[in-house]
């Protein structure tokens, strides 16, 4: 059974120079160009504020949370094997069914401030700040400070946020280096750089050091965009995009080789697994098997943790409120977007930008949607991020094209309609 399936009844200024032609006009801000105006910086120092005080105020009301992952941050916290390998106890006798990067976190914090319910939860909290701060900047980048403050505060207030970044499942530091990866991704297309690139397959590598193979649901997509947009050779591109994924493997591998060359007598046995092996539990009872179904000792595909399989699901009662009051707003706006790019230049950012994000929400929408096996609706808080920033791209795109009568202005209108009645009835 997995641990967490009743985790959601808790209580819960003008341009200057020549007139653009419309070939450039939708080409997207430059990544550097005139400073923000004055109110951008006070607007985000207010988001994150409000952000903090949204996850931090009365942050204990949750208790231990998790007990299963609270109970390996003590282990952690009292023993620096039982830190390394995850275990759920000092004695190391099991480990979680989860690989441990988030545990690290909550058990560091244990060590310094001790065991308590806010040594354990405030880091999440801390995570999804940050979550807001690198979205802001990712999407500000090629769209806008406004864009990128609509993202922020998308995701700050989304329900399956604002549960995940005050509880202490591993969903929380799986945001935050996605959206880490996101903001590498771009700044990657920008200089077609071999850094960058590689530094955001080392975060999602480290990803899944955080909750396995759910990181690499995004991998098609980044590597995807950067193969389009990255002005470079074509041989060139492919070259980097492999060596990002040798980061994707050094990031996350390191871990996983270690666990499988310590003798089975010298470390714990691996939670969730057969047969005391990481590399099985990766691929299966947290791998293929959770889009398959065939999961041992898991409670299966259509059991209370998972729901009906389909388009539907992420609109049913129990995920409707949690996620879907924007995602048709979100889709809406992405093909409106994509639209409004037209036949752009092949390195258009903002088309670019469009992409990354649309492709990350329907990837990892669609695999939410069909998989077979244990499905918890607290899982998508990994869509959030991408709804967050279609949302603040695609109002802000077609805001700056607005004209009374306009179907521009009639998508944007239906697009707010359409939204807040989800909202109403969700």
């Amino acid at each position: 059974m997995d641990k967490t399936e009743s985790l959601l009844t808790l209580p819960a200024p003008a341009p200057t120079g020549p007139t653009p032609t419309a070939a450039t006009a939708d080409a997207g801000p430059p990544a550097r160009g005139r400073p923000d105006p004055a109110w951008v910086r006070p607007a985000l120092a207010a988001l994150l504020l409000a952000t903090a005080l949204l996850y931090l105020w009365g942050l204990g009301a949750s208790g231990w949370a998790n007990s299963f992952y609270s109970a390996a941050a003590q282990a952690g916290s009292q023993s620096w094997k039982a830190f390394f390998y995850g275990s759920s106890d000092a004695a190391n006798s099991i480990t979680v069914d989860k690989t441990p990067a988030s545990l690290w976190l909550m058990a560091l914090s244990v060590r310094v401030f001790g065991l308590n319910s806010w040594a354990i939860l405030v880091p999440q909290a801390l995570l999804g700040v940050a979550s807001v701060g690198v979205l802001f900047a990712t999407v500000r980048r090629w769209h806008g400070p406004a864009a990128g403050l609509i993202a922020g505060a998308v995701l700050a207030v989304t329900p399956v946020a604002t549960l995940m970044f005050r509880f202490n499942n591993p969903d929380a530091l799986l945001v935050l280096l996605l959206i880490g990866a996101a903001y590498a991704t771009v700044r990657a297309v920008e200089t077609a750089s071999t850094r960058w690139i590689v530094l955001a397959g080392a975060l999602v590598g480290f990803g899944f050091l955080t909750k396995m193979l759910q990181a690499f649901l995004v991998i098609p997509v980044f590597a995807g965009v950067y193969l389009l947009a990255a002005p470079t050779g074509f041989w060139r591109r492919v070259r980097q995009v492999l060596a990002a994924g040798l980061g994707v493997v050094l990031a996350a591998g390191w871990w996983v080789a270690i666990v499988e060359l310590v003798p089975a007598s010298a470390r714990p046995y691996v939670g969730g697994s057969q047969g005391n092996s990481i590399l099985e539990l990766t691929l299966g009872y947290n791998g293929l098997g959770r889009i398959t179904g065939a999961e041992e000792g898991s409670v299966g595909g259509r059991g209370p943790a998972s729901g009906q399989t389909g388009l539907g699901r992420l609109f049913d009662t129990e995920n409707g409120g949690q996620i879907s009051w924007l995602l048709p707003a979100a889709l809406i706006l992405l093909v409106a977007g994509l639209l409004l790019a037209g036949r752009a230049a092949r390195t258009d950012r903002r088309r670019a930008g469009l992409l990354l994000w649309g492709g990350w929400l329907l990837v990892t929408g669609v695999v939410f949607s069909f998989m077979s096996g244990i499905f918890h609706a607290y899982y998508s808080v990994a869509l959030a991020p991408a709804v967050g920033a279609l949302v603040g791209i695609g109002v802000t795109l077609l805001w700056q094209r607005r004209a009374p009568g306009a179907p521009r202005w009639q998508a944007l209108a239906a697009t707010v309609t359409l939204a807040a009645a989800l909202a109403v009835t969700a």
